[in-house]
């Protein structure tokens, strides 16, 4: 229905029972209170509310459409396979061609030894997937008492009750303790935090000995994984990690037998001008989770890919099976989708492309600085990026969390025509692999006004 064909009537109905019958994902109650925001069309980086207005997504509708909206590729390849066989299970001895096909693309594009996949719906269900692997690896392998797992303060790693037991953010725990038992936290590892004349190695190596002193104290005998995203996502900021902290991680990890789990659910697939962010540092995990991007938001599939090393552990014999499944994991047209959404990566250069781009981001994000007081911080590699504002950038104050500055810069840029993710007072930006030069310069554009717009509004000069 295009957006013309709606009544007032009908709209306002549409709205009305948004809010009656439906609780949204992660809602904010304050902006339901405005209306709901309710889009009906996509196209290319753009898309449309009910009301026929058009919005430029920096945030490439929550890190998913990397290749935009609307591809004709992908439609193709959905109804060709509707017409064929629309959904089989993968469920005990079946398969089916788009599944072994996706398959056979990711042992081609994971790094490392990467090349067991075991498919499911979502990223969140990846990361619950990896926590059991690792746990009945070790069972499988006569190490019951390895049920511990480390995970970092600061990072998030899904909704399910085992992912949110190793998310280091309070706000995602507070309601549903106690969680699961064993769940170890370590410090964040940011790279913009090592002390002054530290060196980012120097830093790197500090970090790792305190983590290997948390392995020891609990015992490594007890430690069965250890989960991080390599760098951490938009509720952080993408915070990079000290100069060889990943290879150092990967080192200790083999040290004590414990299973490394990388979460690249939102850094997978280009975002970072790489296929995953572990290759810039040339480290492989046991385990990666993968979701968002992979399928370019078409269709809901994620997956947790894993080395033949451990995958053989389940293929041992009978009662030997890794013990976990779902009905739609590895939809038939969702492979189909995804499929296609990945030869238009390769086809069109998108990683690459997310390099390059990357690179004029960050000279032109850092020009944002020099201009505006209020920003003091700006993180990221390739597409992803967050600038941070602060009270004062010499003394490292923070702006009072009351004011709502990001807030306020969020919702200038919406009604400006562009949907900006903030996090408090961290803006992020995560566009599509396909956003030019020109589409980029309207992003940068924006902020530099909205933030204009915040300093003149809160009187913060």
């Amino acid at each position: 229905m295009a957006c013309s064909e709606w009544t007032d009537a009908e709209k306002e109905r549409l709205r009305e029972d948004a809010l009656r019958l439906i609780i949204p994902h992660f809602a904010n109650n304050e902006n339901l209170a405005r209306g709901p925001k309710i889009f009906v069309r996509g196209e290319g980086c753009y898309v449309y509310d009910l009301d026929g207005n058009k919005y430029f997504d920096s945030f490439a509708t929550l890190l998913t459409t990397v290749c935009g909206h609307c591809r004709p590729e992908v439609t193709a390849a959905v109804a060709k396979q509707m017409q064929i066989l629309e959904f089989f299970p993968n469920y005990e001895d079946a398969f089916t061609v788009p599944l072994v096909e996706l398959a056979r693309k990711l042992a081609e594009i994971m790094p490392g030894d990467l090349s067991v996949s075991f498919f499911v719906n979502s990223g969140s269900e990846a990361n619950e997937t990896a926590l059991k692997m690792a746990r009945q690896y070790h069972v499988a392998r006569g190490q019951p008492h390895r049920f511990k797992t480390i995970a970092r303060r600061g990072s998030y790693h899904a909704t399910t009750l085992g992912g949110i037991s190793v998310t280091g953010l309070p706000w995602f725990r507070e309601f549903f303790e106690p969680l699961l038992p064993g769940c170890l936290f370590t410090p964040a590892v940011r790279d913009y935090e090592r002390p002054e004349g530290m060196s980012s190695e120097q830093y790197a190596e500090g970090c790792l000995r305190e983590l290997e002193e948390l392995i020891l104290f609990e015992k490594p005998e007890t430690i069965g994984a250890m989960i991080l995203d390599p760098l951490p996502g938009s509720n952080s900021g993408y915070p990079l990690p000290p100069r060889g902290y990943l290879s150092g991680l990967r080192a200790l990890c083999d040290k004590y037998g414990i299973v490394l789990i990388f979460d690249e659910v939102q850094t997978g697939f280009g975002k970072t001008g790489k296929w995953f962010f572990c290759d810039h540092e040339g480290v492989a995990p046991d385990i990666m989770t993968i979701g968002k991007g992979f399928t370019g938001g078409f269709i809901p599939l994620g997956a947790a890919v894993t080395t033949p090393r451990i995958a053989d552990v389940f293929r041992r014999g009978p009662g030997s099976e890794l013990r976990s499944g779902s009905t739609y994991g590895g939809h038939t047209v969702a492979c189909a989708a995804t499929l296609a959404n990945l030869e238009i990566i390769e086809r069109e250069n998108l990683v690459s492309h997310a390099a390059e781009l990357g690179d004029y981001l960050r000279r032109r994000l850092n020009g944002l600085g020099e201009k505006h007081p209020i920003v003091g911080d700006v993180h990221g590699i390739g597409l992803l990026w967050a600038v941070v504002l602060m009270s004062d950038r010499r003394t490292r104050r923070e702006l009072d969390p009351k004011l709502g500055v990001g807030n306020f810069i969020r919702d200038w840029c919406y009604r400006n025509g562009m949907i900006l993710r903030s996090n408090g007072d961290i803006l992020v930006l995560a566009p599509s692999l396909i956003i030019t030069r020109e589409e980029a310069d309207l992003v940068l554009g924006l902020i530099d006004r909205a933030i204009g717009a915040a300093v003149e509004h809160f009187h913060l000069c």
